[in-house]
């Protein structure tokens, strides 16, 4: 386990650097001016600009761009936005917005496709079975872009059900509008796997075994099947922060919640860099610690696997 823990911190630290120069190399890519695009159409004056291009080191190369960037990350600096702020203050007000956002819309998602999962899976080819997988397909072919302004015009304004907009002190009932549009990007392939894990633990030797000796059905479903059918379904969750983290730029746009996603909205719409990259890299973090946490939870509803 020691050996395992060590040899995926090492693949964390060149998964992080890739990435990040990934994300910086795109940004170095795609921008024309980011200080005339700051300001919008106000005049920036020589002065003016001479001080900004010197104290990004917008002057200089990329690759002495990245390295200051990198020496900046190393000592705990994620430097600072195009518009003064620190990174790093800015993300400790962004951060917890977008965290309770996206830890509602995983528990809805994951409740709704669990359940109907379960009850798909072991009701194989009945009406709720099929009425099931023709709405993951029809969730699954809206994208997030189409579902969130549409569920903000029907729930939001035109039945007026749940609050159209929501702030940074919003209520938990003002986020349940936009976590269920979050968490549509997830529920139907949870709730696939789901269906698909159960269906084949229900024809596994162990629960002829389980029916042989006697046992409630209940007993053998909830104890047995649930378990073993859990563990793919927990390995998405994991993968799905990460998913639940990029759909909440144009959530949190259209709801206007002042998150991790409207800022990087922001910053990718101004050319900030700066914060672009430095939103991107704490993301690419959790991504990370996340799936790593989500590994070791094997050995824990698997006794059977061991990592060396």
């Amino acid at each position: 386990m020691f050996r395992f823990i060590v040899r995926r911190l090492l693949q964390m630290v060149l998964t992080f650097f890739g990435a990040t120069f990934v994300v910086y190399a795109l940004m170095f890519a795609v921008q024309d001016d980011p200080l005339q695009a700051l300001v919008g159409e106000r005049p920036l004056t020589v002065s003016q600009r001479a001080a900004l291009t010197e104290r990004y080191h917008l002057d200089e190369g990329f690759l002495k761009q990245y390295w200051y960037y990198v020496k900046g990350l190393l000592t705990g600096d994620l430097g600072t936005s195009l518009t003064g702020r620190k990174i790093s203050d800015m993300l400790a007000d962004a951060w917890p917005v977008t965290l309770r956002l996206a830890v509602l819309a995983i528990i809805m998602a994951a409740t709704v496709a669990i359940a109907a999962g379960v009850i798909s899976g072991i009701r194989r080819g009945s009406i709720f079975d099929n009425a099931t997988l023709f709405g993951t397909l029809v969730v699954l072919a809206m994208p997030i872009v189409v579902l969130a302004p549409l569920a903000q015009l029907i729930f939001g304004i035109k039945l007026g059900w749940f609050p159209p907009t929501a702030g940074k002190d919003a209520t938990l009932y003002e986020l349940l509008l936009p976590a269920a549009v979050l968490g549509s990007l997830v529920v139907a392939t949870e709730l696939r796997v789901t269906r698909a894990s159960v269906a084949e633990n229900l024809r596994a030797d162990y629960v002829r075994t389980a029916r042989a000796k006697g046992l409630a059905r209940s007993r053998v479903i909830g104890v047995h099947v649930l378990r073993n059918s859990l563990i793919p379904v927990i390995t998405l969750i994991g993968v799905d922060i990460g998913v639940l983290m990029s759909g909440a730029i144009v959530t949190e746009k259209v709801f206007n919640i002042p998150g991790v996603g409207f800022n990087l909205f922001r910053g990718i719409r101004t050319e900030d860099g700066p914060l672009v990259v430095g939103f991107v890299s704490f993301l690419v973090i959790v991504f990370l610690v996340v799936n790593l946490l989500v590994d070791l939870l094997y050995a824990v509803l698997d006794p059977r696997i061991r990592y060396e």
